[in-house]
């Protein structure tokens, strides 16, 4: 059972005037990893706020996977990916790449998506859209490898490479 941390990034959301439908859809969608919701928490796109809530998530809560929603576009208030690369070892640029390939196919405003994802210790950031259909669309695709990834990144010695 894989430990999961869910932060939804959003002003309107943190004040209580939108309700979050992204942070739930994740929490029923990583049940199959399979993963237990640590800990879900609504901030404002304050980027300090964001870095200090990656940090407990993956230093405090020893999360294995973080999944932040929200704040990765080009609005001035967007800076999801700017506190997350600051917190981050190292980028794991398929991810964001596989997420981008795909969301492509059914819209060019795909090409605007700023995610990243990356590791801090043992923890695996990955930054997410935040509507709850792109939240769909793009957390279907990276799904499947997420298991593997974890395991890795927990230190499972076993090969790779498949028959």
């Amino acid at each position: 059972m894989f430990k999961v941390a869910i932060l939804t990034i959003s002003d309107r959301g943190s004040k209580g005037e939108r309700e979050d439908s992204s942070g739930p859809l994740i929490t029923e969608m990583v049940k199959d990893l399979p993963g237990e919701v640590i800990h879900y928490e609504i901030i404002p796109d304050e980027k300090e706020q964001i870095i200090e809530a990656l940090k407990i998530c993956a230093d405090g809560l020893k999360a294995d996977l973080i999944l932040t929603t929200g704040g990765t576009g080009l609005s001035p208030r967007d800076v999801t990916p700017d506190a997350t690369l600051d917190v981050i070892d190292k980028e794991v640029p398929g991810f964001s790449e596989a997420m981008r390939a795909e969301s492509l196919k059914k819209t060019p405003h795909a090409m605007i998506s700023r995610a990243v994802c990356g590791i801090r210790g043992s923890s695996l950031i990955v930054n997410l859209p935040g509507s709850p259909k792109s939240v769909k669309e793009n957390l279907s695709v990276i799904l499947p490898a997420l298991p593997h990834a974890l395991s890795k990144l927990k230190g499972d010695p076993s090969e790779c490479a498949q028959e």
